[in-house]
């Protein structure tokens, strides 16, 4: 199992952000992923994260690279992980 792939649930665990889920939305290179909340639903904006500062889960949403907010909203109401992305979890300390 890949840890960072594109649809990968993540948890940052460093920032403002902390404890907040997250969604892989595209690999930069290997240090550094483009990452979405999506911002209406877990208050994470789309934004470039190191990945020493996420915590990839088990879960994986389906959908392509690039994908928009309102594209990543509809997989996870379709994957029922909606109510879930939205309770925050107790950042680990590292």
């Amino acid at each position: 199992m890949p840890a960072i792939e594109v649809g990968r649930i993540c948890v940052k665990t460093v920032g403002r952000e902390a404890g907040k889920k997250c969604v892989i939305v595209d690999v930069i290179d290997k240090n550094f992923v483009l990452v979405t909340g999506p911002k209406n639903v877990t208050k994470v904006k789309q934004r470039k994260a190191n990945i020493n500062h996420i915590e990839p889960t088990t879960e994986k949403i389906d959908i392509t690279r690039g994908a928009t907010d309102e594209e990543i909203t509809e997989a996870l109401k379709a994957a029922g992980k909606l109510d879930a992305m939205a309770t925050p979890v107790k950042p680990s300390l590292k």
